[in-house]
């Protein structure tokens, strides 16, 4: 069940960090660990842009998380994670196919912008070692 500005008890439990509870949430078959609040962010979102990785390695679990969904405003959870330098979370991220490093969000910017824009250093390397990362793209300043 949602409450009025979307999100459920799961995005609640991975926003907090609350392992075990998302541990609980995620036995349930009729939890959906897709669902976004109003901005389009999910828990695997909130969990991946607070650094809980515990969090998003039980989220990572599950074979139906959509792990590049981008939220409203066009970012990712990778996105999310460079752009606060949770390094363990970009490596899980990094780790799978199903992720695009250089996926732009609404405003032009990717991973490797955000990380860099931010000073971080790790998630800059990290991005860099990933085989196929443009580090030439061009992105538009907000």
């Amino acid at each position: 069940m949602r409450d009025n500005r979307g999100p459920t008890p799961l995005w609640w439990a991975a926003e907090g960090g609350h392992d075990g509870v998302v541990k609980l949430l995620l036995g349930r078959e009729d939890v959906n660990p897709n669902m976004a609040d109003e901005c389009g962010r999910t828990p695997l979102s909130q969990a991946a842009r607070r650094g809980w990785d515990g969090v998003v390695e039980l989220l990572l679990g599950r074979e139906d998380v959509k792990p590049d969904m981008p939220d409203n405003y066009g970012r990712t959870r990778l996105s999310w994670a460079a752009g606060s330098g949770h390094d363990k979370i970009m490596t899980l991220l990094l780790g799978r196919v199903d992720v695009n490093p250089d996926r732009p969000d609404n405003g032009g910017r990717t991973p490797l912008s955000w990380a860099a824009d931010d000073g971080r250093h790790g998630a800059v390397e990290l991005l860099l070692r990933r085989e196929g990362v443009d580090s030439g793209i061009p992105t538009k300043t907000a």
